[in-house]
């Protein structure tokens, strides 16, 4: 008895271990997925920064669009 005992532990044991490897490989995946991203967030933030730069110095220099104009899209 005491053998299929410790045969279920065993077995129990490697089971987790298993389930805990692949956990810690999704929760790296995870952290590269974030990491990726905030790159993408912090490039985004700085393109906007840059295009609000830019429509500031057009709209100081009178370069805008008139305003009767038709858009591109018409």
């Amino acid at each position: 008895m005491p053998d299929h005992c410790d045969d279920a532990l065993v077995s129990r044991v490697t089971e987790l271990e298993i389930k805990l490897a692949f956990t810690e490989d999704l929760v790296d995946k995870l952290d590269a997925v974030v990491i990726d991203q905030q790159h993408r967030i912090d490039q985004l933030a700085q393109e906007m920064v840059r295009l609000r730069e830019q429509l500031s110095t057009a709209a100081e220099a009178g370069t805008g669009a008139p305003a009767h104009e038709r858009p591109p899209h018409y």
